[in-house]
């Protein structure tokens, strides 16, 4: 079946994405913290056909965003005020004493006969005599009412229930996980309802079966839903996908790679959910009380409106971060679910090699893939946009009109020309030399352009010349630019004559699982420039794409010297399109200061990591904004005693507690303050911590998050 997992993840070349040979064991995970309900020791349905119905049968409820919803129990949204356990336990003891005592005081006849008389009126004469059987059980039954209703509002007064349920077996209960029991036929997900609804019983039943005796994976069961989706939306009949499924099972609509799992996982996934856990929320003060202690995960919901994470250097913004998002794209793209480009310097920690379908390695010479310089576009003048915005995007100003539009018209002046006469755009050297003027390389292109008749391009041509070395002219700095591009390292990437497999990010209409690997070693201004051309070419190709249900992301395991007004403008663009980035950043220094806020403004997640400085904080600060809360100003006033019983009573309470007596006045008001100040971003946020607020693509917002990154 071609479905929406089957497609070959091709670009606008002829050359097709490797396919490995075969899924990939997947070795065991290290156990974690008990939880509700237990995790799996592997991927769900890696061996044990229980264990993956135990994880596909788990409540997962609707939550607030980022929530971990897998196995979630909702919490109130207000805490309930608790009564401290000491507090508990004596009023507890101290209100069966009271019992005690009433019931002493009522057996000894202290209190009278009063409470006997209902006694006397219910028993006949005929029961009244002495060591009567009858008489001695009524009696006692009455003395052990009583005795019951002594005890009830005894127990009511010192809250023995609360005892009972914080300390008793509830609480013992609740601690141990327990099963998860099988739900009705008809809503049970592993006997896939909805095929069964269509009339797809067969199918239904082969898929159960393979779910049962241990075939079926978490990765089979969201490729296969996305490829039920795409049958009821009409993009492919129901034959073709149950003959698809009766002939594979489990293993029906692979990826184009044949891969059903990746090598390897280190974070924790719920592809029901599509989330990816990253931490817990810290049971702090400053967390709604109704995330307090509960996990923090993200999926394609939240960053679709992408996300910026902000920390030194060590703060983990690779391993905390960037690695898990990575790892969970790309099972997302073994689903059919989505296309990921993962983009960082050469050797850093992104996950193996055999997790992508595509590796890039610019510089090295063992790459077998190269970079598309213009995008994979025909259309000059788009190329000319892509590779204006990657060569002087940094250099532009912020009103319009600034280097990148010149830039742009300089380029495009090139470039039409170029292919109208060779059929293809330049490579680096060539577009070097038509930069910087060559008299051999423009007099080439206009003999062929008066050849062909090109009168048109023949006038832009005359432009381009007519501008050389006038004052402002932008040429010059557009071919140092190219410069850093012309060096031996680089010299067989960029190849525009058809001899090398470039990759073409125009190949995001496919669940493609994509890593650049950029060199950083002698070559850090190639490095940026080229993630601009990354960044570039990934707005410019998600916004013309057919297939939006097919979530593309980019992420930028380093984003320096990335941010440009037109990366800005393009991210904006991204949350209808479909598509996202996360963004990484040492620090907001690294953003030109008129982009922050830009910037911060069109990211809906941010995320700011321990170790953040001051400036830093306050940037953070002043988008999170304020909220009210309420400020309690507590004043102790000393009591001055007149009479002489009152002074020797002061003086005997300061010898015994040391202090002097005081009345204590307690002023409540509502005040407006920083939901977290720039000094506590910077020195409140403890190691392996970090501040997280998040924005849903439906537009839910959630609060910044003092989060555990380990937890």
């Amino acid at each position: 079946m071609d479905g929406d997992g089957t497609r070959d993840a091709r670009g606008t070349h002829a050359n097709p994405v490797p396919r490995p040979a075969g899924p990939p064991e997947v070795p065991a995970k290290p156990p974690e913290a008990p939880a509700v309900p237990p995790r799996p020791a592997r991927a769900p349905g890696a061996s044990d056909g229980s264990a993956f119905l135990t994880w596909l049968r788990t409540p997962r409820p609707q939550a607030l965003p980022g929530v971990w919803r897998f196995g979630h129990r909702p919490r109130p949204e207000e805490e309930a005020e608790r009564v401290p356990g000491r507090q508990l336990l004596s009023g507890a003891v101290i209100a069966f004493l009271v019992g005690w005592l009433i019931w002493s005081l009522l057996w000894n006849g202290y209190l009278g006969g009063w409470w006997l008389l209902p006694l006397y009126a219910m028993i006949p004469d005929s029961w009244a005599e002495p060591h009567s059987f009858a008489s001695v059980v009524v009696v006692y039954a009455y003395y052990v009412l009583i005795a019951g209703i002594v005890m009830v509002g005894v127990g009511r007064l010192g809250r023995w229930g609360e005892i009972w349920r914080r300390y008793g077996p509830p609480a013992w209960r609740r601690a141990v996980p327990g099963a998860v029991p099988a739900p009705a036929p008809e809503e049970d997900p592993a006997a896939w309802p909805a095929l069964r609804a269509a009339g797809a019983h067969d199918a239904a039943e082969r898929l159960a079966a393979d779910a049962r005796s241990g075939l079926m994976r978490d990765v089979d069961h969201a490729r296969i839903a996305r490829a039920w989706q795409g049958v009821q939306r009409g993009r492919h009949s129901l034959a073709t996908f149950t003959g698809a499924v009766l002939s594979h099972g489990s293993a029906a609509c692979p990826h184009p790679s044949g891969a059903r799992d990746l090598p390897v996982r280190q974070a924790r996934h719920d592809l029901v959910t599509g989330q990816v856990r990253i931490g817990t929320a810290a049971d702090d003060a400053r967390n709604p009380y109704a995330y307090r202690g509960t996990g923090l995960a993200l999926g394609p919901d939240l960053l679709g409106t992408s996300l910026l994470a902000v920390g030194p250097a060590g703060s983990g913004k690779t391993g905390s971060v960037v690695r898990p998002l990575s790892e969970s794209l790309c099972l997302h793209a073994l689903a059919g679910r989505a296309a990921v480009v993962v983009v960082g310097a050469a050797g850093a920690d992104l996950g193996l090699a055999d997790a992508y379908d595509v590796v890039v390695r610019i510089g090295n010479p063992d790459s077998v893939y190269d970079l598309d310089l213009y995008g994979g576009t025909t259309d000059p003048d788009e190329a000319a946009v892509i590779l204006a915005e990657a060569l002087a995007g940094d250099l532009t100003d912020q009103h319009q009109g600034g280097d990148t539009r010149r830039s742009t018209t300089v380029l495009a002046q090139l470039l039409g020309p170029f292919r109208a006469v060779h059929g293809r755009f330049p490579g680096v050297p060539e577009l070097r030399q038509l930069l910087d003027g060559a008299p051999g390389p423009l007099a080439e292109l206009r003999a062929g352009l008066r050849a062909a008749g090109q009168e048109s391009l023949l006038r832009e041509l005359d432009a381009r010349e007519r501008q050389q070395g006038r004052p402002g002219d932008v040429g010059g700095v557009l071919a140092d630019r190219v410069a850093l591009l012309d060096r031996p390292a680089f010299a067989p990437f960029f190849d525009t004559s058809g001899q090398s497999r470039p990759f073409s990010l125009k190949a995001l209409d496919h669940p493609v699982r994509v890593r650049i690997d950029l060199p950083q070693r002698g070559h850090a201004d190639a490095s940026r420039m080229l993630a601009r051309l990354v960044l570039a070419q990934f707005t410019a190709s998600v916004s013309v794409r057919e297939d939006r249900s097919l979530f593309a992301c980019l992420v930028l395991d380093d984003a320096s010297g990335v941010v440009t007004p037109e990366a800005v403008r393009g991210v904006q663009r991204l949350r209808s399109a479909g598509a996202g980035v996360v963004l990484t950043l040492r620090t907001l220094d690294d953003v030109p200061r008129p982009l922050r806020g830009p910037l911060l403004g069109a990211i809906g997640c941010r995320m700011a990591l321990s170790g953040l400085t001051p400036w830093d904080g306050q940037d953070f600060a002043e988008v999170w904004g304020k909220e009210w809360t309420e400020a309690r100003d507590v004043t102790d006033r000393q009591i001055i005693a007149e009479t002489p019983a009152g002074k020797a009573v002061h003086m005997l309470r300061r010898v015994i507690t040391g202090k002097a007596p005081t009345a204590r006045a307690v002023t409540v008001r509502q005040v407006e303050r920083e939901r977290w100040s720039a000094s506590e971003l910077a020195h409140a946020v403890p190691a392996g911590h970090a501040v997280l607020s998040l924005t849903s693509v439906k537009g839910e917002h959630a609060p910044p998050l003092l989060v555990d990154l380990r937890g």
